[in-house]
């Protein structure tokens, strides 16, 4: 494997807003990662709405704080990787910003422990029920971010590492579809539920395939991908089944809510769309191909969720206006 270059290394800022901001580009960018946890989080908390036959626009408080909330989630699942995976970006990707001084493990953690505020004066703010939720996520991820305890034979087993580490997204879900339901009243959530969650366990690994498909001549010494780990066309065959799976539980979940007609239309386009892409990366796995994998990536669930969740909602609201 060869070692991706990088570009020249600017002059550090001193001021640590300076520094965050450009932590934030280069390992968790704000605007790109913002618009599809806000879909993810908007369409949560409207299916669930759907689920309890409430056809109304979520209140701007609950939309609020599951928005706010799952974003402080996924900064936290970044944020846990700057901790577990030290030694190897020291050794291997120097270039990132933590090795190279950008910003410290301490400072990061400052920020974490701010994260947790914010998110437990969030949940007690609209329901205090949704603590014992958010203790539960937090519990997951304190796990991952010590590999469970059992590092090295996790990383002997990679589909293994793989769901147990993508399980922390329906947690996520059901923490974000609590905002709702929970804040509604009920104490247990629609049992129909369950297929939003399968959904978003496999958009999560769809978007774990994606950004770690890469063309040979683009593998990095010292980092794992899939491509490296299975090879470059077995790999893609994963995420193509990871794609179905996803297509297959989508239609079930919007069966639940009753437009599994416009949802399976979209199915097929998209799954056509994924098609070329895969069948594309497969004939020739150059990178440009492999970045059309990420992209398609996020294609794929960003469309996925607002066709589950906030599509059906605007569907009924105009049609009861």
């Amino acid at each position: 494997m060869t070692t991706n270059t990088h570009p020249t290394e600017q002059p550090t800022p001193t001021h640590i807003v300076a520094r965050l901001w450009i932590y934030q580009a280069e390992r968790f960018p704000v605007i790109g990662h913002g618009v599809l946890i806000a879909a993810f989080s908007f369409s949560a908390v409207s299916y669930s709405s759907l689920l309890r036959g409430h056809v109304e626009w979520p209140r701007l408080a609950t939309v609020a704080v599951a928005f706010v909330s799952a974003f402080l989630f996924f900064l936290q699942l970044r944020l846990a990787d700057e901790f577990k995976d030290f030694a190897e970006d020291a050794r291997f990707r120097p270039y990132r910003p933590v090795p190279r001084g950008l910003v410290s493990l301490r400072e990061l953690g400052v920020l974490w422990g701010l994260t947790l505020v914010v998110q437990l004066g969030l949940a007690w703010w609209l329901e205090p029920a949704l603590v014992p939720l958010l203790l539960l996520v937090w519990g997951y991820l304190a796990l991952m971010s010590r590999e469970f305890f059992v590092r090295d034979w996790l990383k002997a087993r990679p589909l293994t590492y793989l769901w147990t580490h993508m399980l922390i997204v329906p947690l996520i879900d059901l923490y974000t579809t609590a905002c709702d339901w929970l804040a509604a009243g009920a104490n247990l959530p629609h049992w129909g539920l369950a297929w939003f969650l399968v959904v978003s366990f496999f958009n999560g690994v769809i978007i774990e395939l994606g950004r770690k498909i890469r063309a040979p001549q683009d593998e990095e010494t010292g980092v794992e991908t899939y491509s490296a780990l299975w090879g470059p066309r077995r790999a893609v065959l994963v995420w193509w089944g990871a794609v179905l799976v996803t297509a297959i539980s989508a239609g079930f979940a919007a069966h639940q809510i009753d437009f599994a007609g416009p949802v399976g239309v979209l199915l097929v386009i998209l799954l056509a769309l994924a098609a070329v892409v895969a069948v594309r990366f497969w004939q020739n796995p150059n990178t440009s191909r492999a970045k059309a994998i990420e992209t398609m990536s996020g294609v794929w669930t960003l469309l996925m969720y607002l066709g589950v969740g906030a599509a059906p909602l605007l569907w009924q609201v105009l049609l009861r206006g």
